[in-house]
């Protein structure tokens, strides 16, 4: 087996974590590709580029945001991957620490099976410049600026007119995202197997706006309709790109999964109530 490794540094126990799978690996006649060489491979991920050779997955050592990093990265390539946590929540994430060794000798034997993601892909068409693409795992948001007052955004679903919202912005989520930002914002979860997109309002100054379950074969369009008002964009929480009145917003289902290992008899809803029902902290040491 060959198994890349990215690690968070700043996560406290990061260092000790990472150390621990290497002294594993080679205890196993694993192949781990760390460091440099992975460093390589992640730059050159958009690209034709294979350097180093294939990869049979890669161990993101870290949280939800170290997660969603690398699986924007490396969702075109197809690459399985595997996340350990070392965040707070770790909605992500196959193996806690109290599990390590367990979660590595099943990735070993190979006793996992393989989700696919459904990702998205945003289009952003600004007045005489090209089209931007951008990818998301979780959610495309689209919200006010710095000062506190709303906009009002234009949602249209494949050309047809939807609505208007007076909100503080709109999410557009994918089923994977449903348990992130959407759900804080009053939207559904929805199973990950299921592949949809949710329209979420945020905070809409209306009595009717809703949630909306929409089909992957859709596209939504999203404008601005206030004026002289400022907007972002933001791509899994970790990009941004600012908006004006002349730019629209198209999300559609992205042409390529993130793939996740996940150990067998962990399910989706074993992870939901344990993640937000109980609350489970992330204490025990390796």
């Amino acid at each position: 087996m060959r198994i890349g490794l990215v690690t968070n540094p700043e996560k406290q126990r990061a260092e000790a974590v990472a150390q621990y799978i290497i002294d594993w690996a080679a205890k196993k006649g694993i192949h781990l590709v760390t460091g440099e060489a992975l460093d390589s491979y992640l730059h050159n991920a958009g690209s034709t580029v294979r350097y180093p050779a294939d990869l049979d997955c890669v161990l993101v050592l870290g949280g939800d945001g170290t997660f969603l990093n690398v699986a924007r990265k490396l969702a075109p390539l197809g690459i399985p991957l595997l996340g350990i946590n070392l965040g707070h929540l770790g909605f992500l994430t196959a193996i806690e620490l109290s599990g390590l060794q367990e979660g590595l000798d099943a990735l070993a034997r190979q006793d996992i099976a393989l989700e696919n993601r459904m990702m998205l892909e945003a289009e952003v068409i600004r007045a005489r410049r090209a089209p931007e693409l951008f990818y998301a795992l979780n959610d495309m948001v689209i919200t006010k600026g710095a000062f506190s007052r709303m906009i009002r955004l234009r949602v249209s679903v494949s050309g047809q007119y939807v609505d208007t919202f007076p909100a503080d912005g709109v999410i557009v989520s994918s089923p994977t995202g449903s348990t992130a930002y959407c759900l804080s914002a009053g939207g559904p979860i929805v199973t990950p197997e299921l592949e949809a997109m949710i329209l979420t309002p945020i905070c809409p100054h209306n009595l009717y706006s809703r949630p909306m379950v929409i089909s992957p074969t859709e596209s939504v369009c999203i404008s601005m309709v206030t004026q002289d008002v400022e907007a972002m964009l933001t791509v899994d929480g970790q990009q941004g790109v600012v908006l004006k009145k002349e730019d629209v917003v198209t999300v559609r289902k992205a042409p390529f999964y993130t793939r996740l290992v996940r150990l067998k008899g962990r399910t989706f809803f074993a992870v939901l109530k344990e993640k937000l029902q109980e609350g489970a902290s992330n204490d025990e040491p390796v």
